[in-house]
């Protein structure tokens, strides 16, 4: 017997309370026969105010993550999704590495996570070396997104923390904002720009922004839902979210 709506797989989607985006964008992403469950870990609307308080704040979220595997189980979900960045790139790639394999032991499931997925994103484009990219957070945590993509072997030229003052107001960040960020990104020294916090809504801007610069734009909720379904082997070709769905 298969589920009546997740004949193909069911996937259970861990993300922080507070996260707004990351559910309706991977609902938009979604293909027939495949089901996503959202397991919400709880995250108070921390306050960030600096690098110490939003070092904290996430630390806190990392905390709650391993309860979340424990309830999404219940539904007997064939494959987990990590619906939050930020810790998935502490620590360098053995950190992520490491992250990927506590929660696959916990689980009994394969997970695919921001860190691993958009690495994959990058190399699936191919002729990437030389990326920047954006993110929510403060300057502590682009460090380590920094350390983990030159561990992965790519030249990060520059990169620019928004330093959203709330978990919630990340979720508040206009494409007018994210536009200028991005042209502020771009160089004839880039290859491929990236997007990383999960609750920062660019999956259709990031497809536009391919169009008029002219070379990839990853936002990470498309990067791990595309690493969801192809390493299930579903390989449907989705349509508005640029070429990493389109064509990869």
């Amino acid at each position: 017997m298969t589920d009546v709506l997740g004949y193909r797989r069911k996937f259970g989607v861990l993300g922080p309370s507070t996260n707004t985006v990351v559910q309706p964008d991977f609902d938009d992403m979604r293909v027939p026969g495949v089901t996503a469950h959202y397991s919400r870990i709880f995250t108070p609307n921390a306050k960030a105010i600096s690098d110490e308080t939003f070092k904290a704040g996430t630390q806190k979220i990392a905390e709650g993550v391993l309860d979340a595997v424990a309830s999404v189980m219940t539904c007997e979900p064939h494959y987990l999704v990590m619906g939050m960045s930020a810790v998935t790139f502490f620590g360098g790639k053995a950190g992520a590495e490491a992250f990927r394999e506590k929660i696959e032991t916990a689980s009994g499931v394969g997970i695919s996570c921001g860190s691993l997925a958009t690495t994959a994103a990058l190399r699936a484009y191919g002729g990437v070396r030389r990326i920047a990219f954006l993110s929510p957070y403060y300057p502590v945590a682009n460090a380590e997104v920094r350390r983990y993509f030159e561990e992965e072997g790519f030249t990060v030229v520059r990169d620019t923390p928004l330093r959203c003052p709330s978990w919630t107001a990340i979720a508040e960040v206009g494409p007018e904002r994210l536009r200028t960020v991005l042209r502020e990104l771009d160089g004839e020294d880039v290859d491929a720009l990236v997007q990383v916090g999960t609750n920062l809504s660019m999956v259709r801007l990031a497809a536009a922004a391919e169009l008029w610069l002219g070379k990839p734009v990853i936002a990470i909720n498309t990067a791990t839902w595309w690493h969801a379904l192809r390493a299930n082997g579903i390989q449907d070709k989705i349509q508005g979210f640029g070429r990493l769905l389109e064509e990869f």
